[in-house]
């Protein structure tokens, strides 16, 4: 068993760093079926239908093909990330300080602040315009899009955002509640949709559908967009496997649970899209967001609240991802003021596409900046894990200034660097048209910052290499 760190509340001194929390086996609550549910939960939702329709400007072959790779590429990486919290009780940006040191962690744990508050405010938004259309069916007042509709949205993301503080006000139990009551209302709504979806149209002409020439996106880009939406879990794997003692929870199960999320949201959402594209003869991507096609295919009220529902559970995860890579940072704050600052965040991020751009504009530069930060992040703090230290981390030195995790001054200059030539390999990547087009940026990218990061570390710190057993 893992060496743990007990849990703290003593203020830092001149020779710790903040603290950690590592959680014993014995006080870990969370079994295979709530780390699959909780997996299930963050992919069957909002922004996963969303993204399945996105990409639906492939066509169905092609992106269903993409779909499928990217998801088990990208979740393959969060079950090793999953691994690392069940072996060390610690969440997922306390553990980049091994890798990237205590003070060069701040760039993980920015980068995961940032994306989960995005990733909050997407599902906001779209919850957000399916109360807009409750509000035009109930009430007759104008539907997002519409003259006049921007004040139904409005009221919605206050909703939206009041349900989100009740969803995380006692941290990891009340998400695991949520994803245990919310897998329920996924399963019943994805079946409903996928009824009323084929009853409309025959699944031969969704498979002979082809969107327009000039609104077509390449595999490549395609793979690139998957990439960014399925690795941002992978930073958030260690937060919730901590709480597991069983590490076929940590891995098999969310390796599991989520790619039966992806599938199944993604798959209905590029189903929907295609299918309603048909029905009306038009395709717009801007239209692809699940509260717009289950209006469009007459679902009514009770699917809109279904999607308001799925929303809060995608984002209990999201909220509590962003509030622990807080708390790293600013070690005064506990986990549940964090939250409430990330949830309070997100409502306010929200409002962005509302007066600045179109909904997909917004959402395709989110997923451009994630992609081209997040894979070269994970890449470094995966090879320093598992194949630098051999899976074994010396937790006593998590909070030690001048300890193994100090580095240079709290910063390990080798992971940074590597980081951010991982990122530049990332952008010179998209412009070769051949690469960008076909298999995207992303994984090679991740590739080739492991190898710098991997040499770069054997050459500098000969001595990195594992120096206790503790399984």
């Amino acid at each position: 068993m893992a060496q743990e760190v007990k849990a703290t509340t003593a203020k830092p001194t001149a020779t710790t760093f903040g603290h950690v929390e590592s959680i014993p086996r014995k006080n870990r609550r969370m079994t295979n079926w709530d780390l699959f549910a909780t997996w299930i939960g963050a992919n069957a939702n909002n922004g996963t239908w969303y993204i399945g329709g996105v990409i639906a400007a492939c066509g169905l072959v092609t992106a269903s093909t993409t779909l499928i790779i990217v998801g088990l590429v990208s979740y393959l990486l969060l079950a090793l990330a999953s691994e690392m919290g069940y072996r060390t009780g610690l969440p997922a940006m306390a553990l980049t300080r091994a890798s990237f040191g205590l003070r060069g962690s701040f760039i993980p744990s920015i980068i995961n602040v940032v994306q989960f508050i995005g990733w909050a405010a997407v599902n906001t938004f779209i919850a957000a315009t399916s109360i807009s259309y409750i509000f035009g069916e109930l009430f007759g007042w104008p539907v997002y899009g519409k003259a006049g509709g921007n004040f139904g949205l409005i009221i919605g993301i206050v909703i939206m955002s009041v349900l989100h503080l009740l969803s995380i006000s006692l941290g990891e139990r009340s998400v695991r509640l949520i994803e245990r009551i919310g897998i329920v209302l996924v399963v019943i709504f994805v079946v409903w949709e996928s009824v009323v979806v084929f009853r409309m149209v025959s699944f031969r002409d969704i498979l002979t559908w082809q969107p327009p020439h000039n609104l077509r996106m390449s595999s490549g880009v395609a793979a690139d967009t998957l990439a960014a939406f399925n690795l941002a879990w992978v930073t958030a794997a260690s937060d919730f496997s901590r709480f597991t003692a069983k590490k076929s929870a940590a891995t098999t199960f969310s390796f599991l649970g989520a790619n039966f999320g992806l599938f199944w949201f993604a798959f209905i959402g590029l189903f929907a899209t295609i299918g309603t594209a048909v029905t009306l003869n038009h395709f717009d991507p801007n239209n692809s967001d699940p509260s717009t096609v289950a209006a469009k295919l007459g679902l009514g009220v009770l699917a809109l609240l279904v999607i308001v529902l799925t929303s809060t559970t995608a984002n209990a995860v999201n909220l509590m991802s962003a509030g622990s890579a807080l708390t790293n940072m600013v070690h005064q704050l506990s986990l549940n003021v964090s939250l409430w600052i990330v949830t309070l965040v997100a409502a306010a991020v929200t409002f962005i596409p509302v007066y600045l751009a179109s909904f997909l504009d917004v959402f395709e530069a989110f997923l451009d900046g994630i992609g081209m930060f997040l894979g070269p992040e994970i890449a470094v703090f995966l090879v320093d894990y598992f194949f630098l230290k051999g899976k074994q981390y010396r937790l006593a030195e998590f909070t030690k200034v001048r300890g193994a995790y100090w580095y240079t001054r709290g910063i390990n200059w080798v992971a940074v660097a590597s980081w951010l030539l991982g990122v530049v390999a990332y952008w010179g990547l998209k412009q070769v048209t051949v690469i960008s087009t076909t298999i995207g940026a992303t994984f090679i990218a991740m590739i080739i910052t492991a190898v710098i990061y991997g040499l770069g570390m054997r050459l500098t710190h000969p001595t990195a290499a594992p120096v206790e057993n503790k399984d």
